[in-house]
């Protein structure tokens, strides 16, 4: 009976010193680069060209890249991707940056095209989707909350009067951002606004005013 004991404490041991080798001995894990290259080939490999969405629409600059990293950016890229974000601004024509906040609304609300379903990437049959990501007016019980509120965005900025001097800077500001967005549709992979041509200007001007003037329900 002592001899089986010794035997099976021998086996127990034998087991153990096996179990620790192979611990030792295990593959290194993965570093952070290697899994970002394994999840962009899966990214990728889950998307095709189909109809007028073609797969160049994953392809990052370099700010997307930027903000898609662990580490924050150098300031020479830094101040890179803001000089080519302000160099690629398309300055509304005669200077007119505000339109009707009725029809911003409505465009705010409608999230069609630029999707693979569509025929045509002609802007005026595109809506800009905005409650996709925010709040924006109070009426609206249903928005996506991935972007910041967009409630009182004129009002907390002080614009009383869209055409006022002081609101220059404020209204500028503004449409530098909505026509640089970058953000992403995630059920359709669908570059936004200006920049990716997904809004006319006149559309932008409207979606401007749905955010800046003080008669719009945001600003209420």
């Amino acid at each position: 009976m002592q001899h089986k004991t010794i035997l099976l404490g021998a086996a127990i041991a034998a087991a153990a010193a096996a179990l620790l080798a192979g611990c030792a001995t295990a593959p290194p894990a993965p570093t952070a680069a290697e899994l970002d290259a394994q999840a962009l080939a899966m990214h990728k490999a889950a998307f095709r060209d189909q109809g007028i969405a073609k797969v160049d629409r994953i392809h990052q600059d370099l700010g997307q890249s930027a903000c898609s990293s662990d580490k924050a950016p150098s300031e020479a890229v830094a101040k890179r991707i803001e000089a080519e974000a302000l160099a690629s601004i398309k300055w509304p024509t005669g200077g007119q940056y505000i339109g009707d906040w009725k029809v911003g609304e409505k465009l705010a609300q409608n999230g069609r095209g630029m999707t693979w379903t569509d025929g045509t990437t002609d802007t005026k049959d595109n809506g800009a989707q905005c409650y996709n990501c925010h709040q924006i007016s109070k009426e609206e019980i249903s928005y996506g909350t991935i972007g910041p509120s967009l409630w009182n965005y004129g009002k907390i900025r002080g614009v009383k009067n869209v055409t006022d001097p002081s609101a220059a800077a404020v209204v500028q500001y503004t449409w530098g951002k909505l026509w640089n967005s970058k953000a992403y549709s995630a059920c359709s992979n669908m570059p936004r606004f200006g920049h990716a041509k997904l809004l006319d200007e006149q559309q932008i001007r409207d979606v401007m005013a749905l955010l800046l003037d003080p008669k719009s329900p945001v600003n209420q």
